[in-house]
Formats: C-alpha cells, structure tokens, sequence
C-alpha cells in the first residue's frame, strides 16, 4: 500500500496532477511513440489516438487509483485492475513494457509540471505507478497462466461472413493452424488484429457473439467508418482470409446461480448479451432473463433474429425494445426503465453508449438492484473512469 511517506505528498498533489493529466498524457503519448513507433504496430489505436479515448482512458486508471489508495488504503480497487489485465492480456502486454509507459510518462509530468515536481512529488508519483503496475502484472501473469499456449496471437480463417442488421456484419471464424484454442466464456471479446494499407497493424476488441462453447470464434461488428480495423474487415476481408486473433478475455461475463438476468444493450452492445443468451439456451437454463434493447430502428438491431430465437427458446424470458423510428412491437423513443418491472435480485448486465449505460446504471439503481450488481462493458478504451 502507499507508504506514510509518500500519503501526505500525494493528498496535497493530486487535485493538481488530476486537473493536469488531460493535458500530460496526450504528452506522453507522443514522447512514446516518437521514441518507440514500433508500439503502433498492432499494440496501440491509431483511431483512439486521433479520438483522444485512449488518453481519458489512462487519465482515469491513474487518478482513479491514486484516490483508491487515499481513501481505502488497506484495499486495491479490484475491479478497475481487472478490466485494464483482462485488455492488456488480450493486446499481448508484458511486464518488460511497463518500464517504457513509467519513462517517457514521468517524463511528461515533468514537462508539463516543472518546477512543481519537486523530487518529493516525484518520489511518491513514481510509487503510486508502480504500486498500480505491480498490481497489474500480477494480475495478468495469473490470466496468461490460464490460457491455452504462450503464443498471444493465432491465426484464424474465415469460413463466414452474413450481413447482421444494417452496417452491421457477423464474421465466423476456424483456428488457420494447430495452435491450442483457449476457452471462451459467454460475455467475452477478443483482439482482432489485421493489417492495414500501409502495412502498420492495428488491433480492435469485438465481443463474442455466439458459439463460445466451440472452437469456433463468432463475433459481429459494426462498421466504423472513422475507425481503421472495422472497415478493412467489412470491405476487404472475405471468406477464406485469415487474420490474427487473441486469446478471449473479459471479465464481464455470465455468472453462475439461478438468480434473474437483466441484459439492458443499445446499438451494437446487444453483441455480448447475444452471446449470454445463447450460452444460456444452450445450456437449458430456466433461470428468468429480462433483456432490454435500443436501437435507432428496426433495420439497425444487429442479431435480432438470433435474439429473438433465444428469448422464444428460454424458459422465463421476455424482451423489451426501444427504437428511434416507430415500429410495431417497439415502444417509441430512448429506453426508460419507468415502466419495467426488474427483480431486485437480478445481475444486470449494461453494453452501449456511455451516456445511454449511465443513464440506465441509474435508473437500475434506483429500481432497487445493488450496485454490485451491475456490470458494464465498455467498446474501446474505458473512458467511464475519466468521467
């Protein structure tokens, strides 16, 4: 934990580092990549760069952890080091690269800083990152002792690929070689790395969508027109093509018991809730299932017949939509859990927009369901903690 010494440096700094590392890490990042270009091969998104996300993303671990230590010092904030493990694993992130981000990270604090970081400050800032990072590795040296090969990326043919709703396309994946394949849980993404034009990497995380008791990888994109992966897999890939995948990871997956589900999605965020609900069809489960879903309209729902199957085949499950554009069956509008009724012992399960998973983490909380509970999933850097 964060040592007597360093507490009462970090109590009186924080609130300036907070208000500051908007702008150190967006420094940072161009000090490491100028440094070290080669990380923008298949590591890090050139999109989220250019989007910013990846800087709130980091802003947020760090200031986040920095007042968990102040306000909980017996206790290291769990769940916040289990998402970042559960993305560095699927990225391939080692302990021999956090001496990088430590490096050209201090060394932007310190330009952005300057005289305020006096070696005092820089002395208990450098132990609240490593504190965070030791925190990690240990993390992620236990979910890499779990998978099935050493090797973080594998080949993986496409023996699929089906239109799944307007802009939306579902792509149906075979293991291209003998490396061993790592089991799935329902709920789970994996890393999908593809080259681009220019012969740079890039790598985005899909959720699993269907399939994740077999050997075979399903997941369903939506094209992202200002992203770099989602095109090239839309407009380039075909049938027969092999791209990189990683091992499946994530945290936010279906938990066991026969307590209620509530699976509450919007846009393409109804992909991992497709995959619960097909696991638990498959499973024969008769536990009660509420899902919920939003969409722009009817054409835009990705998976509805696949959804729509699996809440027919359950034994206590019903289905609640939204859509922007009146249609019938369909209640007009954003949702609103004003009108539905959700059990107080449910797990709630939220995949979206961030401000739609905000308003609706809400909305469940005053409905009565425990905050531990309530679990997100976030598409590409989680910039919730920033907020």
């Amino acid at each position: 934990m964060l040592s007597e010494k360093s507490r009462p440096v970090i109590e009186a700094t924080i609130g300036l580092v907070a208000s500051r590392i908007g702008e150190i890490t967006p420094k940072f990042y161009a000090r490491m990549f100028a440094a070290r270009p080669d990380l923008l091969d298949g590591l890090f998104s050139r999109a989220n760069q250019r989007s910013g996300e990846q800087q709130k993303a980091l802003a947020g671990s760090i200031a986040t952890f920095a007042s968990w230590l102040l306000e909980h010092p017996d206790t290291l904030p769990e769940p916040v080091l289990a998402r970042i493990a559960h993305k560095h694993v699927s990225l391939g992130i080692v302990e021999e690269q956090y001496p990088i981000v430590y490096e050209h990270l201090f060394a932007a604090i310190v330009d952005d800083l300057g005289d305020a970081v006096t070696p005092e400050v820089a002395e208990a800032w450098t132990e609240v990152y490593w504190l965070m990072a030791h925190a990690l590795v240990a993390l992620e040296k236990g979910l890499y002792s779990e998978l099935a090969t050493t090797a973080p990326w594998a080949p993986w043919r496409i023996v699929e690929k089906r239109r799944a709703g307007a802009g939306a396309m579902t792509f149906v994946l075979e293991p291209a070689d003998d490396t061993p394949v790592t089991p799935a849980r329902p709920g789970q993404y994996v890393s999908v790395r593809v080259e681009l034009a220019d012969g740079l990497r890039q790598v985005r995380q899909y959720s699993l969508s269907a399939d994740v008791a077999t050997d075979r990888r399903v997941f369903t994109t939506k094209l992202d027109d200002g992203g770099e992966v989602s095109p090239v897999l839309h407009r380039s890939v075909d049938v027969g093509d092999v791209v990189e995948l990683s091992h499946p990871c994530g945290d936010v997956t279906l938990d066991d018991g026969d307590h209620p589900i509530v699976l509450a999605t919007a846009g393409i965020g109804c992909t991992p809730a497709a995959s619960i609900l097909r696991s638990l069809v498959e499973s024969g489960s008769t536990r009660r299932v509420v899902v919920l879903h939003a969409d722009r309209a009817l054409d835009q729902w990705a998976l509805r017949e696949q959804m729509l199957d699996d809440v027919d085949r359950l034994h206590d499950a019903g289905l609640t939509l939204w859509l922007e554009e009146p249609a019938a069956g369909a209640r007009t509008g954003f949702m609103s859990l004003e009108d539905v009724s959700l059990p107080t012992d449910a797990t709630v399960y939220l995949c979206g927009p961030l401000p739609f998973m905000k308003s609706i983490r809400e909305q469940v909380l005053a409905a009565g369901v425990p905050a531990q509970r309530v679990r997100y999933e976030v598409f590409g850097p989680d910039v919730w903690l920033a907020a």
